[in-house]
């Protein structure tokens, strides 16, 4: 027997309907890139997201076609965030940082229809242009009329909207349509992408107001610095307009001491990014302080955050920080380090080694490690384990790939890549990866990718990368190389100078140890568990 109850579609636009409806006054606030502020409400964005979606149709995008935004955190931006999957479309948030045969590849894979792309990241865009072949139209944000360009088929925003009406219905009909796409290049090989659903992102916006979650509220007011293409902005644009909070948008002005600004003179309670953001921040605040006593919560992923930082905020600045992991396979958050009432009794310092953990799996993920052979193992906080996850918005394949082991269980659970250990309360720490990966300011560097493109270096026989504690940036990539026989001359700034033109800037070593031999497994891949303590050995001595 069934429920008898209604087949209540959960897509976007019911948020955006809800909000419009329910906080229509409330507040979306932008700095622009001249620094002045932009202010509009929930119900301006409303009509506009309206006249957009209907302008897309006009130009013929069609259900389940990919829409690009090339573009930082604004309030355009969060219309597209509405405007494209309410036209029945993708939207598809593209790096701007990636590297440009990265990006290039993943607008061609994507079979972009249409680019959004901002004023400012005009000149990144067109150094990739001519290498893509599915794009129709381009559309620029923030830029006068007549802007020269390489680009063809050049439209601009506003008069996209000015040219259309509010009297659009919603084409996002079915909650299992897609919504939105995000790549990520946490991997060998080309990026891969997580095709989310309006289902599976409206599960996860209400997981992320959960209380024991992110909680937004509709007295907050929400600074997201984290950028909209990383993982939809973490979700935060839904969420905040499910739960009526005000928003502030940072635009192109990430310095700490705009950011220090904003949330003094807006008021902001919540603040998200990553942990290289706050570093920034905490010294800008200790050098010259504002009146930041409306902040109630940092919220920091992408990298774990160092707990002398989160002591650093809470005992120093007051400001209360709330530790989260998450993919961009997982929506994506996964789990959110928040004290519980037991906590309550405990010393600062000891609470702050709590704060340090990734924590609870929030209701809607579903958590397990196993060992080598796939066996679970105990919630002991003791037993390390591949970390594997399931639950209504993590994915169950890559978008255009095909679903093999090396990413899903037999029994459909999603591999992380990550070893971690649970204890029994459900607290999760990762402890290490299972995929050689760097993780550099929020931002995956592949060692693999790094050293192929090392090797290719015509002084360089073989070269390991491995990752290594950094206060800035959380890790850093270091490069072991061993020279061929005629290569004994070459030095890290030659190797900087080739890797500039083969890879993204943030992916270049700036340490490099200079070796007879890379240690090897039984067969024949570079060891990586004995390249790191052979390496921290030579670094300070080599380098």
């Amino acid at each position: 027997m069934q429920g008898l109850m209604m087949n209540y579609q959960l897509t976007m636009d019911r948020i955006l309907e809800y909000a419009n409806r329910m906080f229509p006054h409330k507040q979306i606030s932008t700095m622009l890139p001249n620094g002045s502020m932009h202010r509009y409400t929930y119900a301006d964005m409303y009509k506009r997201v309206k006249r957009l979606s209907k302008a897309l149709v006009k130009l013929g995008i069609e259900p389940g076609d990919r829409v690009g935004t090339f573009a930082w955190n604004h309030y355009q931006h969060m219309e597209l965030y509405y405007a494209i999957p309410g036209a029945g479309a993708v939207c598809h948030t593209l790096n701007i940082r990636l590297f440009p045969e990265q990006l290039s590849y993943i607008v061609d894979h994507a079979e972009d229809q249409v680019v959004f792309i901002d004023a400012t990241l005009l000149p990144l865009y067109e150094r990739v242009a001519h290498q893509i072949t599915s794009v129709k139209h381009y559309v620029l944000l923030n830029a006068p009329k007549g802007t020269e360009t390489k680009l063809r088929n050049v439209l601009y925003y506003e008069d996209l909207i000015a040219d259309s009406d509010d009297d659009f219905e919603w084409l996002s009909t079915d909650e299992n349509m897609a919504m939105g796409l995000c790549y990520t290049s946490g991997t060998t090989g080309h990026p891969k992408g997580a095709l989310y659903s309006h289902r599976s992102m409206y599960l996860h916006t209400l997981g992320e107001n959960q209380a024991a979650a992110l909680g937004m509220r509709e007295s907050d007011v929400v600074l997201p610095v984290v950028p909209q293409f990383h993982a939809m902005a973490w979700g935060l644009p839904y969420a905040c307009a499910m739960a009526g909070s005000d928003v502030v948008m940072p635009g192109p002005h990430l310095k700490p001491e705009p950011l220090a600004m904003m949330i003094e003179q807006e008021k902001v309670t919540i603040a998200a990014g990553v942990p290289t953001i706050w570093t920034a921040l905490y010294h800008e605040l200790k050098q010259n302080p504002r009146d930041i006593s409306s902040l109630r919560a940092l919220i920091v992923g992408g990298s774990a955050m160092p707990r002398s930082l989160i002591k650093a905020f809470e005992s120093e600045l007051n400001v209360s920080v709330l530790h989260a992991w998450g993919m961009t396979e997982l929506s994506p958050l996964g789990t959110v380090s928040i004290l519980q009432g037991h906590h309550e009794a405990l010393s600062d310092e000891e609470k702050w080694d709590i704060k340090a953990k990734q924590g609870y799996p929030i209701c809607g993920v579903e958590m397990r490690i196993v060992d080598a052979v796939g066996k679970e193992l105990p919630w002991d906080g003791k037993q390390m384990g591949e970390l594997q996850v399931r639950g209504p918005w993590i994915i169950s394949q890559y978008f255009k790939r095909d679903v093999t082991d090396d990413y899903m269980t037999d029994d459909g659970w999603f591999r992380t890549g990550d070893v971690s250990t649970i204890d029994p309360h459900g607290i999760m720490t990762i402890t290490d990866r299972t995929k050689d990966l760097v993780k550099s300011g929020g931002e995956w560097i592949s060692s693999v990718e790094l050293e192929n493109v090392l090797m290719g270096h015509p002084k360089v026989m073989e070269a390991a990368v491995i990752a290594i504690p950094d206060d800035k940036w959380a890790e850093r990539p270091l490069a072991a190389v061993v020279p061929t026989k005629d290569g004994y001359d070459v030095t890290a700034d030659e190797l900087k100078a080739y890797l500039a033109t083969k890879v993204a800037k943030f992916w270049i070593p700036e340490d490099f140890v200079f070796i007879t031999e890379i240690p090897k497994t039984s067969v024949g891949k570079f060891s990586k568990e004995i390249g790191r303590a052979s390496c921290r050995e030579r670094v300070s001595v080599v380098v």
